[in-house]
């Protein structure tokens, strides 16, 4: 489904990518991993448009899509829930859904509210609430269910467990797990390498801009490289 390959990105005169390339199948979730710094935000940031990559191409079900602009590649069918939430804290949990699916016809937009309120029954409960008045836990199942309403077929998640309390983190873990099982393709950023490990079918060890591992979940886990750097063994 998204083919990346020997991608490079700068920041001004930085280069923060270095060639990278992955791949991510229909149906998979595929995390990626590494420290502060390794360029996971900026590699999700350049395959959901916002930022621009000064070489390499990116592919979407076969089509490059690296000179489309953000916007188009969410009609296209990749959907970005980013680092932080970024939630529009003035308006109402509802307005906040509504405006995920900006790119589509309304036809269908009650079913669309209904499918989230039945993936995250608290927010029905908190319906009007501002988005800035809600707990950490409580936006970022808003910003999962504010990219899921634009229908993706790949849904881009960068940090969704950042800053949540244990039980919440099971919570958006278990989401991540359903939202697969209905067939939805991931590709997940996760510095709780350990839990992102135990969910994925695939994974990437990003260090310093390059790939610098890869492989099964089950294989990446093992690896005594990242048994060391990541998850404290």
């Amino acid at each position: 489904m998204l083919s990346v390959e020997n991608v490079r990105s700068a920041y001004g005169r930085i280069e923060i990518l270095h060639g990278v390339t992955l791949n991510v199948a229909a149906g998979e979730i595929v995390t990626l991993i590494g420290a502060n710094g390794a360029g996971k935000t900026t590699l999700m940031h350049a395959i959901s448009g916002v930022q621009p990559i000064t070489g390499g191409t990116i592919r979407f079900e076969g089509e490059p899509i690296e000179k489309m602009p953000a916007h188009a590649r969410v009609v296209a069918g990749i959907s970005q829930v980013p680092e932080g939430r970024q939630v529009f804290d003035p308006l109402s949990v509802k307005d906040n859904l509504r405006l995920g699916a900006w790119s589509r016809c309304n036809a269908d937009l009650e079913q669309s509210l209904a499918r989230i309120c039945r993936l995250f029954p608290v927010l029905e409960s908190i319906w009007e609430t501002p988005a800035g008045a809600l707990s950490g836990g409580q936006q970022q199942l808003l910003a999962i269910g504010r990219a899921l309403m634009a229908r993706p077929r790949l849904l881009l998640l960068d940090e969704p467990s950042m800053g949540l309390a244990p039980n919440l983190v099971d919570l958006v873990l278990a989401v991540i797990l359903s939202l697969k099982n209905e067939g939805l393709t991931i590709l997940l950023v996760e510095q709780n390498a350990g839990a992102a490990l135990a969910i994925a079918d695939r994974a990437y060890v990003l260090e310093t801009g390059k790939v610098a591992l890869n492989g099964s979940a089950a294989a990446v886990q093992n690896d005594r490289r990242v048994r060391e750097s990541y998850l404290g063994i």
